[in-house]
């Protein structure tokens, strides 16, 4: 009687995946997210939040069931519970509101959100008229246009917007920039305003954050190395989204984003050889380490990760969560 020959387990090709470096989470949004899972350590559960503290449903819902509850609008939370401002920041009537009802109230936006917000109120003050370059409805944009009596600031989403603009003085206006937009993009719509306005004033540091910065240029890398690149990420992440946006244009033949490892299909894996891996400033690094295990069930994995900068900004927790 012959032996069975032992069943081989199918070979599994190599695929090369490039890992970016840096990816997920960035400062602002790391200390948001310590700053309710404090509050709720502090003061115990509910802690209310205004609008989702950063945009990942994963964190959302891990927030949630640590005793986070998620509102839109103020008027949503009681007088007697904490309520912690998201990171994309908030409108200077939401605050006034929490301090007119003797609220525990928490701001975790971003720092370089903030410096956004004191450069709107420093432009106002000196009489400029303003425009803010960044996307309708986004929290963020809300949130600074909402630092200046209505009506004060200009909206400006593409390089039509920039083109037809017309300020009431051209020769006393400034713009400002939401923190998560495409670097090349932006590029552009600011060089049609300082044609149009040359004397417009910009802001002394770059408005878009390190961060974002950072992650672009490392996706433009994945680009030039792979034939397909993945996003980690919500798609109400604005810096997500540009993620994707950014690698296509920088040559990726195709690019995805997905929520987490389940958002994957095999058929974008057919005839590549080499995929680009990252993930937003809001998605957690456990999502991306699932990925690479999902594609590991079906690929013989090379990994080699590209680092295009290192981070070592740390942002300080508000003092009411620092001290007893």
């Amino acid at each position: 009687m012959t032996t069975p020959a032992p069943i081989r387990p199918p070979v599994r090709p190599k695929l090369r995946l490039f890992l970016a470096s840096p990816r997920g989470f960035c400062a602002g949004v790391d200390r948001a997210i310590q700053i309710v899972e404090r509050a709720i350590e502090k003061f115990g559960a509910p802690v209310y939040v205004r609008h989702e503290i950063v945009h990942n449903r994963h964190v959302v819902d891990r927030l949630k069931a640590l005793g986070a509850i998620f509102i839109e609008e103020l008027n949503e939370a009681p007088d007697d519970r904490p309520v912690v401002f998201s990171a994309h920041g908030v409108p200077k009537s939401v605050p006034a509101e929490a301090k007119s009802r003797q609220m525990i109230y928490l701001d975790a936006t971003c720092p370089l959100v903030s410096k956004v917000h004191v450069e709107a109120q420093k432009h106002f003050d000196n009489g400029r008229e303003i425009v803010l370059i960044g996307h309708a409805g986004h929290p963020e944009v809300v949130g600074t246009m909402g630092q200046l009596p209505e009506g004060t600031v200009a909206l400006i989403e593409d390089i039509d917007d920039a083109r037809t603009w017309q300020p009431k003085d051209a020769s006393n206006v400034a713009f400002l920039t939401q923190t998560t937009l495409s670097v090349d993009d932006t590029a552009d719509i600011v060089a049609m305003l300082k044609e149009r306005f040359p004397g417009i004033a910009a802001p002394h540091k770059e408005d878009i954050c390190y961060a974002t910065t950072n992650r672009q240029d490392a996706v433009k890398m994945l680009a030039e190395a792979s034939d397909l690149i993945l996003v980690v990420g919500s798609r109400n992440s604005s810096n997500s989204v540009r993620l994707k946006e950014v690698g296509l244009k920088a040559g990726a033949k195709s690019a995805y984003l997905i929520d987490d490892a389940s958002g994957l299909d095999w058929s974008w894996f057919e005839g590549v050889s080499s995929i680009g891996l990252t993930a937003g400033a809001s998605a957690p690094e456990d999502l991306v380490q699932g990925v690479i295990d999902a594609i590991s069930g079906h690929f013989d994995l090379e990994i080699e990760e590209l680092v295009e900068a290192r981070e070592t900004v740390t942002f300080k927790l508000p003092r009411l969560l620092t001290t007893a």
